[in-house]
């Protein structure tokens, strides 16, 4: 095995060099380099011996090197194809390491569990480029029936929009959305020189306790509320709620607030998930 350690920013240098590779703004390239939060990384994602981990991004492998070293088996689906040879490189003395040259979003999960990991849920590990976030949170919660955990370096403000709980100026529809099928948390910071090249903000890694289906509600509609009570935030909640979702009118609702005891000047922001359960299920019984 190699005398230096992938997050070694001196030998980071070495392999840019050594395959004169250039990061790409395009695909939100920042690669971490700092020991001590991928340790943290992967002791706060509970990697062990008997799991298989699923790796966004691998980068150059500094995370999935330390993935490796302590899980049964890595799975890293890397979107650059310039980045599969200096993968093999880096990661030449792992066997349990394979590397997919693939977009995350195209890649079927349900398949990689069954044949790397038919008998458990996987676990999912991820530095995930800026400028697609949401999009392959999203994806990886749709998933959800084959993933158990998943813990991700984000945005240090889309960390807080995560883990935001009402009467926070960050919650919103992201908040909601995640804590509808999660426990988040922020396990922490990352300061934006410990990557390379370095970006212009912050990050903070969260993970993402996934959970089965608790609520009986009706989800589409749910998260139609949900969204059109976002939608114009600054308005209460009786007139964002009629003005984005044409499914209901004012007096309508205003009924279905006073059942359910909920003022009608709150707004969005003002009201839990349960909240937002509730009205749901009374406007589908009225």
């Amino acid at each position: 095995m190699k005398d230096n350690r992938l997050y070694q920013p001196s030998y980071l240098k070495e392999v840019l060099k050594k395959f004169n590779f250039t990061f790409s703004k395009a695909l939100g390239q920042n690669f971490l380099t700092d020991g001590n939060i991928i340790r943290k990384i992967v002791k706060e994602s509970s990697i062990s011996k008997e799991d298989t981990v699923l790796e966004v991004g691998p980068g150059f492998g500094t995370l999935t090197e330390e993935l490796a070293i302590n899980a049964k088996q890595v799975i890293a689906v890397e979107k650059d194809s310039r980045l599969m040879e200096v993968l093999e490189f880096t990661l030449e003395d792992f066997e349990n390491v394979i590397i997919i040259n693939n977009d995350i979003l195209k890649e079927n999960i349900k398949k990689i569990k069954e044949e790397f990991s038919p008998n458990r849920k996987l676990k999912v590990v991820a530095n995930l480029p800026y400028y697609i976030t949401t999009p392959i949170i999203e994806y990886l919660i749709e998933n959800k029936e084959y993933i158990d955990s998943i813990t991700i370096m984000v945005q240090e403000e889309v960390a807080k929009r995560i883990v935001a709980t009402k009467d926070n100026k960050d919650y919103g529809s992201l908040s909601l959305y995640i804590a509808y099928n999660s426990d988040a948390r922020i396990i922490g910071k990352a300061p934006k020189n410990i990557f390379m090249p370095s970006p212009k903000v912050d990050s903070a890694v969260v993970i993402l306790e996934l959970r089965n289906k608790e609520f009986n509600v009706d989800e589409d509609l749910l998260f139609k509320i949900i969204h059109s009570g976002f939608t114009k935030r600054r308005k209460n909640i009786l007139n964002s709620l009629t003005t984005g979702f044409a499914n209901i009118k004012k007096e309508e609702l205003k009924e279905v607030l006073a059942e359910l005891k909920i003022n009608s000047n709150l707004r969005a922001e003002n009201l839990s998930l349960n909240d937002f359960i509730n009205i749901t299920n009374k406007i589908n019984d009225d």
